[in-house]
């Protein structure tokens, strides 16, 4: 290759570990991407990482975090970009497409407490600090006795507003811990059951120029079937939400065979009222499956569910 296969992402050290990730990957499964310099990372700094004094609600939605990403890999200044999935919009710019998913990490919430008590020993009162408006109204569903405040910032920027007393307690996706060797911070991972992740939670997705067939092909050897089919379903139940970081909407898939199973959740952000289902069926049938909960979660909700 004579020119490096430049691959774009965000700048915080968890964006970067998954754009590491990428590259060894990619080098492991191409010999000629193992020299030096065949491969180049650029960093490129989003509206989501420049805005941190808002919610991602009120500066504008999760898409701030791939569109000036998605705008240089339009404009071929690099040839892919690695995005966490649970930040990609439900639909993409025309002509970009997501072609690969990484094997997902463990998709479930950490609950992480500055004494180190759990969540539900959290004394009655006590301040959590969340930009997430499914973890709120998650954990007020729960725990209606507990107050949640923002808390903007990447990993390390959330842990040391915890550290500093700014709350008493934060949550933090699992995956992203473990992508940063950090795991052991967690007080507690958080069932399923108990906090339903958000959709893509712990995937890690590669999106590239619709026509660009030459790295399209060095990817496939990258591609996880399972992940792909796992979040296709995820992502097909929030597109009948029309769903954004200003609805507090769960999915979990999982696959046993061939078989595809999903829970879904709404939920009003104060947490007073919770709506959920679950489908089976085929995986092979995964976006039909994700559609049909999707619109089972819709058909329950009242007028006026997320001004609650």
């Amino acid at each position: 290759m004579t020119e490096p296969l430049r691959i774009g992402t965000r700048g915080s050290p968890l964006a970067l570990a998954q754009a590491h990730q990428t590259r060894d990957r990619l080098a492991a499964a191409h010999p000629a991407l193992a020299a030096p310099g065949a491969i180049e990372i650029v960093v490129i700094r989003t509206t989501g990482d420049r805005i941190q004094d808002r919610t991602l609600m009120e500066a504008g939605g999760k898409g701030l975090f791939t569109k000036e990403i998605e705008e240089d890999l339009a404009a071929a200044r690099i040839d892919l970009a690695v995005h966490s999935m649970k930040d990609v919009p439900t639909w993409l710019p025309e002509g970009l497409e997501i072609v690969c998913m990484l094997p997902r990490e463990d998709p479930r919430d950490a609950f992480i407490s500055a004494s180190g008590v759990r969540l539900d020993v959290l004394p009655q009162g006590a301040v959590v600090g969340t930009a997430s408006l499914r973890r709120q109204a998650q954990i007020l569903a729960r725990r209606p006795d507990l107050r949640v405040i923002p808390f903007r910032g990447n990993v390390q920027t959330r842990l040391r507003k915890l550290a500093d007393g700014e709350a008493d307690a934060t949550l933090l996706a699992l995956a992203g811990l473990r992508r940063l060797g950090m795991a052991d911070v967690a007080t507690e991972i958080l069932d399923p059951t108990v906090m339903l992740p958000a959709v893509a939670q712990g995937a890690i997705g590669i999106e590239i120029r619709s026509d660009d067939a030459a790295t399209r092909a060095l990817l496939a050897p990258l591609a996880c079937a399972e992940t792909m089919v796992r979040v296709s379903a995820e992502r097909a139940l929030l597109a009948v939400l029309d769903g954004s970081c200003r609805t507090p909407i769960g999915a979990l898939a999982r696959v046993d065979g061939d078989t595809l199973s999903l829970d879904g959740l709404v939920a009003a952000p104060d947490g007073r009222q919770v709506l959920r289902t679950a489908v089976h069926g085929p995986a092979a049938e995964a976006e039909r499956l994700g559609s049909e909960a999707g619109a089972a979660l819709k058909a329950q909700l009242p007028a006026g569910f997320f001004r609650a």
